[in-house]
């Protein structure tokens, strides 16, 4: 069994070199990079969404709310000239218009924070991207340049997998 261990390590370690060698590491940061970018502009239209839907709201509260006023006059006109069931009605029209702008209003102030909450995410993540940018752009220029030298990280795999194998063998013959 232990046969079959080792074989099934070196094979997967064999894969694992094989397949990085064949990815080319600038053409994966390139497209990590426009990935990056497409969630970027994403986001921004997300913003500007946001805001003409905010501005939308408020609009449509301001035009209730002017209604309401409206309506209010209607009111107190009808009770100055003593028409109670005229005020009533008034009244009727008044109070679902006011709490529909009312709920309108409170609706764009959610939407204008998290708008806030978005934006702010937003640069913060373009600062990063520019960052990234830079980075990738070295990366390439190195490797066209021929200095890019083997990830750290993949050599220390590669020399795990090694000392591993090298361990088993000698806990196998210690055990014969």
């Amino acid at each position: 069994m232990k046969f079959l261990d080792r074989l099934t390590l070196l094979l997967r370690a064999d894969a694992h070199g094989v397949l990085e060698q064949l990815e080319e590491k600038s053409l994966l940061a390139k497209q990590h990079l426009r990935e990056a970018e497409l969630e970027l502009s994403r986001k921004r239209a997300r913003c500007e969404t946001l805001a003409c839907e905010a501005s939308r709201m408020e609009e449509e509260a301001a035009r209730l709310y002017r209604e309401c006023d409206a309506l209010d006059e209607d009111v107190a006109l009808a009770l100055a000239g003593g028409k109670e069931e005229l005020a009533r009605f008034s009244i009727r029209r008044l109070l679902p218009k006011r709490q529909a702008a009312a709920e309108l209003h409170e609706r764009s102030q959610q939407v204008s924070e998290e708008r806030t909450r978005l934006q702010s995410r937003l640069e913060a993540q373009e600062a990063e991207f520019e960052l990234l940018e830079q980075r990738v752009r070295a990366l390439a220029a190195a490797e066209r340049a021929g200095e890019l030298t083997p990830e750290p990280s993949a050599a220390a795999d590669e020399e795990v997998e090694l000392e591993l194998l090298r361990r088993q063998r000698t806990a196998a013959e210690v055990g014969r």
